[in-house]
């Protein structure tokens, strides 16, 4: 393990980021089959391939595409584009406010991609989404504002080679992030706005109108979108790639498990909770950071 990371650490800015465009799409896919296989024993089924994901988007690329007004693919381009461009900014080790904010950017395209159609599900699957971006996103500020505390930057980079246990310093943030995440994997119960498990669902909310295609190129940003979490994740373990790289599946199994066992909130019921969380465990957290220091 210790080989690898430092042959990754040996790579420059622009083959991290090539290896990131290659690479996340794959290692997320094979996420999203290990997540459909667990959940299926969780349910006391056999459950399908790891590898069903690619098969479902490679038959969703060869679909025919179907639209309902020209305009309706161009903001998922831009979602799968600008998600992307936001983990080759983490990977690379830039600045980790400009990487959070480019992934914004992409959940605004999407959002908007809802809205670009008449559909009554697609609007209201819209709205919720808007809903979990200001639910989630005051804790993922809070995230860089904790680690830029500790390590006086904002840069990637910076904070991998900082030489304490980010965790140490920031058990609250941590928790906060740990909180959200559930919101941004689309697990129960903050799957509001498009359940991340199709049979969860008779109208897909958000999607509702994208087939084939379109529908591929969501969830390859997914995959992107999970990985790059994945890393936010291990920036609180760096200093020990081993330990960090465990707490990276710790984290991803207990999504999992969480999805299983809790039935979806309401919208308001998610939003005060994430709002909550972050104030008691975010807030709180830089607050006695800053006094302290």
């Amino acid at each position: 393990m210790s080989d690898v990371y430092a042959l990754i650490k040996s790579w420059s800015i622009l083959e991290r980021m090539l290896a990131f465009v290659l690479l996340a799409p794959v290692a997320g896919g094979v996420l999203a089959g290990i997540d459909r296989k667990l959940s299926a024993r969780f349910q006391g089924r056999y459950g399908p391939p790891v590898l069903q994901p690619f098969f479902d988007v490679f038959k969703l690329v060869r679909k025919e595409r179907i639209i309902v007004n020209k305009f309706q693919d161009f903001p998922i381009v831009l979602f799968l584009l600008f998600t992307i461009f936001a983990g080759a900014l983490f990977f690379a080790g830039a600045d980790l406010l400009l990487t959070i904010f480019s992934l914004a950017l992409a959940g605004t395209f999407f959002v908007l991609g809802g809205f670009c159609v008449s559909s009554p599900y697609s609007h209201l699957g819209a709205e919720r989404e808007i809903i979990q971006t200001v639910a989630y996103e005051p804790m993922i500020i809070l995230l860089a504002v904790g680690m830029y505390q500790v390590t006086g930057s904002f840069r990637v980079g910076t904070i991998l080679r900082h030489h304490g246990p980010l965790i140490l310093y920031l058990p609250g943030v941590f928790a906060g992030f740990l909180y959200i995440l559930t919101i941004k994997f689309r697990k129960s119960p903050f799957d509001l706005s498009m359940s991340h498990h199709a049979h969860q669902e008779i109208v897909r909310g958000i999607t509702t109108e994208f087939s084939g295609p379109a529908l591929a190129l969501i969830e390859i940003a997914h995959w992107y979108e999970t990985v790059l979490l994945l890393g936010m994740v291990y920036l609180f373990f760096a200093f020990n790639p081993v330990l960090g790289f465990a707490m990276v599946a710790a984290t991803f199994l207990f999504e999992i498990f969480i999805d299983m066992n809790y039935a979806r909130f309401r919208w308001q019921l998610t939003f005060m909770s994430s709002w909550l969380f972050t104030a008691v465990a975010g807030v709180s957290n830089i607050i006695v950071l800053s006094l302290l220091r």
